[in-house]
């Protein structure tokens, strides 16, 4: 019943669309060019005085002539960069009548609600996301992929896997079902909550399952894990990413180091948004009194850990916010807390979010950087978070696959162009 709701609602949308968009898509069949003066090339290096040149969905070449009958986009003013890149946001969270929002929800509010935390991400300057644990997941990501609606590229993975879950054999057995279901990878719960202490929750013999049977399916898992031993574990176990990791310790990321393992430490958003809405999540499940009172400890032993982390050589730190209800539209704050309290340079934090995010997701050679060949994904801020890291919360251009989607820079998000 909920699939054919959703299905109703996704033949909407669609329909309204026909009427949209006619004229925007008619905008954009013509090469595009974006004049911009300074541009962060999501690898660390700064490109002066150039042009970036696309047809379709693609960068076809920064400077050089420009295609006649081509649409202009002057981004002088700004700083210009590749499309953000979360790996870790729930994006179907939510709320319904100012309660984190339950079974009791009609599946249509659900949906809209999904789309309207799509729209946020995206106009924030967020191309690309990586959502771990909802089965919704898979309609939304269509919906998107198809042009129904806008939104970043999702990637999903479908229901987690956690302690309960079964024996080794049945992790293997589920793993097997989240691709043949269409996920994109594996999420497993190899620890608990920091609101339960964190402590870990799978053994080694099931996340050993887990890893084991996605590496040989040809999926990625990444892996909650607070606690040192789960992630050790984990990473033994050859699983992709470590989340969270708010108790890990030096020898671990010397391990995870030696390994490759990614690790994503969401420390600017997650926690602090949870006390930004307090009263819309207290009383629900393990949201109680104790379990805030460990996430008020816990926004500075995640920060601690952080600090920690940059001094590990080598460490593949990823761009992860652990976005939920409340906080779909503000993934940037990551950026800000990392640089302004953690210490970590803007410059790796940029790069953290675009080149090295799109390394953990095995789309390196697809987004995360402006060079000719990847994806256009494009957007520019007001202000240089080199300078000021504040400035990411000023995205005002958003160019995703080539098709201009805000630019706020001309005071409209109906694209501005000149020939």
């Amino acid at each position: 019943m909920e699939r054919t709701v959703v299905a109703k609602i996704m033949r909407f949308l669609c329909s309204a669309l026909l009427f949209l968009t006619p004229a925007l898509i008619a905008a954009q069949t013509r090469p595009i060019v974006l004049k911009a003066a300074t541009v962060l090339d999501g690898k660390g290096q700064i490109i002066r005085d150039t042009t970036i040149v696309v047809e379709g969905s693609k960068i076809v070449r920064l400077g050089g002539p420009v295609s006649a009958g081509a649409s202009t986009y002057d981004l002088t003013g700004l700083t210009v960069m590749p499309g953000w890149i979360d790996t870790h946001s729930h994006i179907y969270h939510h709320f319904y009548h100012d309660r984190y929002a339950g079974s009791d929800e009609p599946p249509v509010h659900a949906m809209l609600s999904a789309v309207d935390n799509a729209v946020a991400t995206l106009d924030a300057g967020f191309t690309t996301i990586q959502s771990p644990g909802a089965t919704e997941d898979k309609d939304l990501r269509e919906a998107i992929a198809r042009g129904l609606i806008p939104g970043p590229r999702i990637l999903t993975s479908l229901e987690a896997l956690v302690d309960t879950s079964g024996p080794p054999e049945k992790i293997r057995q589920l793993v097997r079902e989240r691709k043949q279901e269409g996920a994109d990878f594996i999420k497993i719960f190899a620890s608990a909550s920091i609101r339960d202490g964190g402590k870990q929750t799978m053994t080694d013999a099931q996340i050993q399952a887990a890893c084991g049977e996605a590496k040989a399916q040809g999926m990625r898992v990444i892996v909650h894990a607070h606690a040192d031993s789960s992630a050790r574990a984990a990473v033994l176990a050859g699983c992709t990413s470590i989340e969270h990791g708010a108790y890990l310790t030096d020898p671990v990321f010397d391990l995870m180091v030696q390994h490759g393992t990614y690790y994503d430490p969401n420390i600017g958003l997650v926690l602090q948004n949870y006390f930004d809405n307090k009263a819309k999540y207290l009383g629900i499940d393990n949201y109680n009194e104790q379990g805030f009172a460990f996430m008020q400890k816990g926004i500075q032993i995640v920060l601690d850990t952080f600090k920690k982390s940059l001094t590990h050589r080598g460490l593949k730190i990823v761009y992860g916010t652990d976005a939920n209800a409340g906080a779909h539209g503000r993934n940037y704050e990551e950026f800000v807390r990392r640089v302004r309290e953690g210490g970590q340079d803007p410059m790796e934090a940029i790069v953290s979010a675009t080149s090295l995010s799109a390394e953990s997701l095995g789309l390196e050679k697809q987004i995360g950087t402006i060079a000719p060949g990847m994806e256009a994904d494009v957007i520019a801020t007001d202000g240089n978070p080199l300078k000021d890291i504040t400035a990411v919360r000023r995205v005002v251009f958003v160019m995703k696959s080539g098709k201009v989607l805000e630019n706020l820079a001309l005071g409209s998000k109906i694209p501005n162009a000149t020939k």
